[in-house]
């Protein structure tokens, strides 16, 4: 907190002086071998993960996804965060909280951004969302509740389906009310008739400029992508489902 020091740099001395303290030192590299192993599988998959999406959105994967839901949205705040529950309900799906959040912040915060909304309201609607479809009998506490209480999953999970049910619930409304409040927030920065540029006018996209140039640059329409988005498509889905169903 005070800054001296780096994250890493404090995540790493700090366990090593306390097992030091507490009289492990003969045990440490033990310990430390055991919690690699624990911590390694996850972490190579959120950096990969990390790696490929970026990738994958500086490559235009998901600007059909966009569209779309700037289409049915119409530029609508509230009908985008609530686009952002439903979306982030079906990726959760798999289970995998990290996944979830990848997928979901790396496919619509360049809606967000398009469209000025603040990311925060994305990270707190997909949270929402997330957390209640965390109660899923393959996601992780459900997982670690029927271990510890050496339960089935119909013993643990039917009790919770009207909670779980409510909360979805919740999350809907409370995702169109945050995002009316954003809209109100934008009509009051941006002044009447004016049009952010990227975003959609009169039904047509307006051309952008490309990459590296210089003002006066004319503005030239952006070249369709067909067959490397579906290339980069037919890529992305057996990594979704090694992540489902590892």
């Amino acid at each position: 907190m005070t800054k001296r020091v780096s994250v890493l740099v404090a995540l790493v001395l700090l366990p090593v002086l306390a097992g030091l303290a507490g009289g492990f030192a003969g045990e440490l590299g033990e310990m430390v071998l055991d919690g690699l192993s624990t911590v390694a599988p996850t972490g190579i998959m959120i950096a990969f993960a990390v790696l490929y999406f970026s990738l994958m959105v500086d490559a235009g994967l998901f600007d059909p996804l966009i569209r779309g839901i700037l289409r049915v949205a119409r530029n609508d705040p509230a009908r985008i965060t609530v686009g952002t529950a439903v979306l982030t309900m079906c990726v959760a799906l798999d289970g995998d909280g990290a996944s979830t959040f990848l997928i979901t912040v790396s496919a619509l915060l360049p809606v967000y951004k398009r469209l000025g909304m603040s990311p925060l309201v994305l990270s707190g609607v997909v949270c929402l969302a997330a957390g209640v479809m965390n109660m899923i009998p393959w996601g992780g506490p459900t997982v670690r509740a029927m271990a510890a209480l050496k339960l089935d999953s119909s013993e643990v999970f039917t009790p919770v389906l009207p909670a779980m049910g409510c909360g979805l619930a919740w999350v809907l409304l409370a995702s169109y009310l945050i995002g009316r409040r954003e809209r109100r927030r934008l009509g009051a920065l941006t002044p009447q008739g004016e049009v952010d540029a990227g975003t959609e006018r009169d039904g047509c996209e307006q051309p952008t400029r490309m990459a590296g140039d210089g003002p006066g640059t004319p503005w030239v329409p952006a070249r369709p992508r067909t067959w490397p988005s579906i290339f980069n498509l037919v890529l992305t889905l057996p990594c979704w489902s090694a992540w489902s169903w590892r």
